[in-house]
């Protein structure tokens, strides 16, 4: 996207990358990233750097396990 344009997406698109983890409706960090047009570890940054913008349930980490679940079902990379 270039300054001053705005992507629309859709609300399907949107809904297709929640998922449900511990009972929590979620959208991991790289489609969030995607989602926002910026990658992945700008996002994270801009969290880290500035907690206070971010509500306290706006992050979970995911534990090795669900990491590892979500590559079996998903086919990620891994590599975000």
């Amino acid at each position: 996207m270039t300054a001053g344009t705005e992507a629309i997406v859709s609300a399907r698109t949107i809904e297709g990358r929640i998922l449900l983890i511990r009972g929590h409706k979620v959208i991991l960090d790289a489609d969030l990233a995607e989602l926002y047009g910026v990658e992945t570890k700008a996002l994270t940054r801009a969290v880290r750097r500035n907690p206070e913008r971010f509500p306290g349930d706006f992050m979970l980490q995911l534990s090795s396990r669900e990491f590892a679940n979500l590559r079996r079902q998903y086919g990620t990379s891994g590599d975000n």
